[in-house]
């Protein structure tokens, strides 16, 4: 259990803005900087097969300047395990990923893809590399996701945050807590990740077998209007605000 939760901060949207008008600009190696001024502890990146934000550049000269922790989301391809070994993150996450979606739809069938998936974990693990899986919250899968060797999970959010009445993100927000416990009973790190914002982040942050929160849109959104480090610091001090509650009361 960890007493305060890592932020990590995704900053593919800035590359989203860039490339809506394929200028240079703004720079999200530039929005990872700032972010860790304001307090990120990684900096998240997801480089997709068809390049729709983050590009091969962005991820090379953040392997450079990031000085925190770089994390590479990424599809379980052959294109994508090359540009790992190539680039040396700190940590990949397996996602799924379809071309047509707006934004990742749902966790890894990590039992339907048991072997693909664990020799893709083995040959990341050998070069060194921190291996997560990107998972809904389903016990079943995250035993699968310990038995293939991952070293964490990351628990798919979206249906809690975007859950439309109380009874519904109660409901979800129990499930996750079960499998959390679940995955620290099997020695996973778990973190958490997808439609997190400044007004459910306590929620999740308050969750103490969660170590890591990932948060990308969100963030970006309100930079727009205060700034990438501010972003990041007010996010930040929801999210440890809500942990040290969560500490105190576990300790009564």
């Amino acid at each position: 259990m960890s007493l305060l939760p890592r932020l990590g901060v995704n900053v593919d949207h800035v590359a989203t803005v860039r490339q809506a008008r394929h200028a240079p600009y703004p720079d999200p190696v530039l929005a990872a900087s700032l972010a860790e001024l304001g307090g990120a502890a990684q900096i998240t990146v997801h480089l997709r097969e068809d390049r729709r934000h983050i590009q091969d550049r962005d991820l090379k000269l953040l392997r450079k300047t990031v000085q925190t922790k770089l994390n590479l989301e990424m599809a379980a391809t052959p294109e994508m395990l090359r540009v790992a070994f190539e680039t040396r993150p700190d940590t990949v996450t397996l996602v799924p990923e379809r071309r047509q979606e707006v934004t990742t739809e749902g966790g890894l069938d990590v039992i339907g893809q048991k072997d693909a998936l664990k020799r893709l974990v083995a040959e990341l693990k050998q070069a060194e590399i921190h291996v997560s899986l990107f998972v809904d919250p389903n016990v079943e899968q995250v035993q699968m996701a310990a038995r293939i060797g991952a070293d964490a999970i990351e628990l798919h959010t979206g249906r809690f945050c975007e859950a439309r009445t109380r009874d519904v993100r109660a409901e979800e927000l129990r499930r996750i807590v079960d499998v959390a416990k679940t995955a620290v009973k099997l020695k996973l790190a778990c973190c958490a990740g997808h439609g997190i914002h400044y007004d459910n982040v306590a929620d999740l942050a308050s969750i103490l077998e969660i170590e890591e929160l990932n948060i990308g849109h969100s963030i970006v959104a309100r930079a727009i209007f205060v700034g990438m480090e501010r972003a990041v610091r007010e996010m930040n001090e929801l999210a440890r605000a809500a942990r040290q509650q969560a500490v105190l009361a576990a300790q009564r």
